[in-house]
């Protein structure tokens, strides 16, 4: 009997439209095309940062274990690869998971995203005229343009910031895009501030719980990465694993968190997170359309261009670890340590219809 995720009760037949034959040769095929080398996360960690400096690892680290994903129709598992309940690291699929918690906030009236952030939070970072310009949005899109360190990383030490950016240096934060994890990293320590709370406890109360995910999935940050907030010391977690740390998450749970934004921020009917904010994750950016808040958005198809338009996801490590959520097909893919992630998205996606 398929595994039903969400909406047991009033789903539509998740195999209606679906080519049965196609998709079990698409997850075969994915099953084989492991990433090589995540045995020894170190090692491979080293071999996949590109940094010329501080290249150092400050947070933890779990070795991989082999490809492993599943294929979610209208809320039904109809298929799976490897173990999908093994906690892998998630790299820089955690922003995507940490925009959900800036949603929290948001839901919560505690965050309005075109305001800037230092009106309601103290950072040190956020400081002097381009700091104080700087609002939730431009944090959370990647265009903030914040040029700072935090946890003994610069801004300039982050490799990934020149391969595909629009930022010029020293200009106003909106008016350039960047793909920067200490950025993220500061992110998630307003974040931390505002709230008062570990990020982590707050995802469990408010996502994870709700959604009947497993209790196996953490969040870490540095050995550093600590806030004093009201004579409290908190953990403040990194929005990646660039350096170590991030989400540790299985397939199984992050599509479920794929499910919730699927379904506009509701679970089996229930609000979980505000349809509002589904939609503001996923509208693009003004200076990098095919981002939208943490966010990538397959709109003009400038991120997957043999995958379906139709598509966002949540990506790291180049699409090793993939979330993807395609609202005209009602589908959601959690795929983790599998390599040519895209072939995945077209040969699953050629098997599944798109709704009348």
């Amino acid at each position: 009997m398929p595994y039903v995720l969400e909406n047991a009760f009033t789903a539509a037949d998740p195999w209606k439209g679906v080519d049965a034959d196609a998709l079990t040769r698409a997850v075969r095929a994915q099953a084989q095309r492991p990433v090589p080398g995540i045995e020894d996360m170190g090692a491979y960690l080293a071999a996949q940062v590109s940094d010329a400096s501080h290249r150092d690892v400050i947070g933890p680290l779990l070795d991989g274990g082999g490809a492993s994903g599943v294929v979610v129709r209208r809320g039904t598992v109809l298929a799976s690869w490897g173990d999908p309940t093994r906690v892998e690291m998630a790299y820089s699929a955690t922003k995507s998971v940490l925009s959900l918690v800036a949603g929290i906030a948001h839901d919560d009236g505690l965050l309005r995203l075109d305001e800037p952030v230092s009106a309601s939070v103290d950072l040190p970072q956020l400081t002097g005229a381009h700091g104080r310009a700087v609002t939730w949005r431009h944090l959370l899109d990647q265009t903030s343009q914040w040029v700072g360190t935090l946890w003994s990383k610069p801004t300039s030490a982050d490799a990934q910031s020149t391969r595909e950016g629009t930022e010029s240096r020293g200009g106003p934060p909106g008016a350039g895009w960047a793909y920067n994890d200490v950025r993220v990293n500061l992110t998630a320590l307003a974040l931390t501030v505002l709230t008062a709370r570990p990020l982590p406890e707050l995802l469990r109360e408010r996502v994870t719980a709700p959604i009947e995910a497993s209790t196996s999935w953490s969040w870490h940050g540095y050995d550093t990465s600590y806030a004093e907030v009201a004579g409290v010391r908190l953990p403040v977690v990194s929005g990646g694993a660039h350096w170590g740390g991030g989400l540790w998450i299985s397939a199984l749970d992050l599509a479920r968190i794929g499910q919730l934004c699927l379904r506009g921020g509701a679970w089996n009917g229930k609000e979980v997170i505000s349809a509002r904010w589904i939609e503001e994750l996923w509208t693009p950016c003004r200076v990098k359309p095919e981002y939208g808040l943490s966010w990538w958005l397959n709109d003009t198809r400038a991120v997957w261009p043999t995958a379906p338009a139709t598509g966002r996801c949540a990506r790291g490590n180049g699409g090793a670890h993939l979330l993807w959520v395609d609202p005209a097909r009602d589908l959601v893919i959690s795929s983790r340590w599998g390599a040519e992630p895209e072939r995945l998205l077209r040969e699953v996606s050629g098997a599944v219809a798109e709704a009348a």
